[in-house]
């Protein structure tokens, strides 16, 4: 009878063989957007955004953002962007609406969401994407550095500006922050009694990496409005801006996203579909 050592042996092997082969490395080609999970990319057929006519109240963010990721597409000198401020604004959505829009014109251009564990891993991915004949928009969302880190943070501010793996010329950054600045501020910052100064501009230092840095602010009742007669003329839906105002008192702001949520209701309630 085999010994204990040698079945678990044998069972381990079995497994072995029954696993799949580690999944190879991807061409990044020929897919809209991709995610890397800090080890490769998986590939994404279809980029979720609402067209930018849809995207209300940013009108000088929305401007700013498409011309640049259209000169990302054409190869053409672009800057990394930061978009920074209000939650629920468009951030994000902007970011990939411009995208899926230059794809739409024939630009060469893909986007890549990096996951916010994965942002340690980028020169990897950035050594991928160089010898790829095609321009990327390299996706953080939402970034933001654990108390105390300050490691991460400078290799980013390197990455994107001055460091020996900096990212490639066919690839550009695009971040999302709640805060101008990424990092977290405080008050004891101005208190120090050597250099007040430096330790803000230490933090100040990686935001300043970023060419374009547009600031996204609550949307006015005008604007919220606005949006939503956008979204209810698109989906067919009757607004009743009344309620559509009260929607957004009981949560406590305006903003593209409380206005979707109401759309969300009101085509819930009519049996429409809005996607």
């Amino acid at each position: 009878m085999e010994n204990q050592a040698e079945l678990l042996a044998r069972i381990a092997a079995a497994l072995e063989r029954l696993s799949p082969p580690p999944e190879s490395r991807i061409a990044w080609v020929g897919r809209p957007a991709y995610v890397w999970d800090g080890q490769t990319g998986r590939r994404v057929g279809h980029i979720e955004a609402p067209s930018l006519e849809l995207l209300r109240g940013i009108d000088r963010q929305k401007a700013a953002v498409t011309a640049n990721v259209a000169r990302i597409a054409a190869g053409h000198p672009a800057h990394d962007m930061l978009l920074w401020g209000s939650r629920g604004m468009g951030k994000s959505a902007l970011l990939r609406a411009a995208v899926a829009d230059a794809q739409d014109k024939g630009g060469n251009i893909a986007l890549v969401q990096v996951a916010t564990d994965a942002v340690s891993t980028l020169p990897d991915l950035f050594a991928e994407l160089a010898k790829v004949e095609r321009n990327f928009l390299v996706f953080i969302d939402d970034l933001g550095f654990a108390e105390g880190d300050t490691t991460s943070p400078r290799h980013l501010r390197s990455w994107l500006d001055g460091g020996v793996e900096a990212r490639p010329e066919n690839v550009r950054l695009a971040v999302t922050s709640n805060r101008r600045a990424i990092l977290p501020r405080h008050g004891s910052e101005q208190d120090d009694p050597i250099n007040p100064r430096d330790a803000v501009d230490d933090n100040l230092a990686l935001a300043d990496r970023f060419g374009l840095s547009l600031g996204f602010h609550n949307a006015s009742q005008d604007d919220y409005l606005d949006i939503l007669r956008g979204y209810a003329a698109e989906y067919g839906l009757e607004l009743n801006e009344a309620e559509a105002l009260e929607w957004a008192k009981r949560r406590g702001a305006r903003s593209g996203r409380i206005a979707w949520h109401f759309i969300t209701e009101l085509a819930g309630r009519a049996g429409k579909r809005i996607r």
